[in-house]
């Protein structure tokens, strides 16, 4: 089974909610996919064996076979490509790595290169597989290095597959989101929490995956969640309470369930209620 744990927006548990999740399933790997703002290692405090680059692919133009026709401008998207006095200019920072380019030039004068977007790096944490990665700073696209995370995580041997998704409602989070069996939504009980909450359970439905609700530093606030989610048909799987040890723990880099070890049934059962739906449905 693989969830992924996503927001509308960040500060809201969702790390908190992806390492419990983790400690208390059998046979799981854990991807953190903010690749931005990786944090879930300070939890886990994971043994890093294998570190790697991540590449996307660009072209790269030979001179002396370039014609200067322009069809490889002509068919790139995203303006990656410009032809000036038949010289072809090449933007690695908008190219999106299709090669698309490479299958238009019909003098084949565009190969396939590689820039560096990012590094991933992987190991164990307290039994499990954990996996993350860091995005080159100032490399405007997160989306092909989240891909790279989950495709080289699936190479684990694992049963099941939490996914700390990006906050947002963007392409990092479509990306890091999409392939899931069932997506759990971390928000709290105040207005931007409603707001960014209702965004993300319409991107999660427009890309057709179940989903339910974790409401954390519940009783913070007040019932705005509860009422939203009466009203569109959405569960609550579990609330969180807005207790002061949680927020000591989590300072200090203690997970939740070493903060209070008594939420460790609640997550457990809340495995059970998704398993359940997921066979039933």
């Amino acid at each position: 089974m693989r969830i992924a744990i996503a927001s509308g927006k960040g500060g809201t548990g969702k790390t908190t909610v992806a390492v419990a999740l983790a400690r208390v399933m059998d046979s799981c790997v854990l991807v953190d996919c903010d690749v931005e703002a990786p944090n879930a290692h300070l939890f886990l405090s994971p043994e890093v064996s294998h570190t790697q680059e991540a590449f996307v692919m660009i072209p790269v133009v030979d001179d002396d076979k370039c014609t200067g026709c322009g069809e490889c401008s002509r068919v790139c998207q995203f303006n990656a490509l410009a032809v000036l006095n038949k010289s072809v200019l090449v933007f690695e920072e908008l190219c999106h790595g299709c090669g698309g380019c490479v299958i238009a030039c019909e003098p084949k004068a565009i190969t396939e290169g590689g820039r560096l977007i990012g590094t991933m790096q992987w190991g164990k944490a307290n039994g499990m597989d954990f996996f993350d990665a860091k995005l080159r700073i100032g490399e405007p696209m997160s989306p092909p290095l989240i891909k790279g995370l989950k495709r080289q995580a699936d190479l684990a041997e694992a049963e099941n597959m939490i996914l700390d998704c990006p906050p947002g409602t963007t392409c990092p989070m479509v990306e890091a989101v999409s392939g899931a069996d069932y997506c759990i939504l971390v928000t709290e009980p105040t207005p931007f929490g409603l707001h960014d909450l209702n965004m993300a359970a319409q991107a999660v439905r427009d890309m057709g995956i179940p989903s339910g609700v974790i409401l954390n530093r519940a009783g913070m606030g007040d019932n705005c969640i509860q009422e939203y989610c009466r009203a569109n048909g959405m569960t609550i799987l579990m609330e969180i309470p807005h207790r002061r040890e949680i927020a000591e723990g989590y300072a200090v880099g203690k997970d939740i369930l070493r903060s209070m070890p008594e939420l460790e049934d609640e997550f457990k059962n809340m495995i059970k209620t998704i398993n359940e739906g997921l066979n039933n449905g």
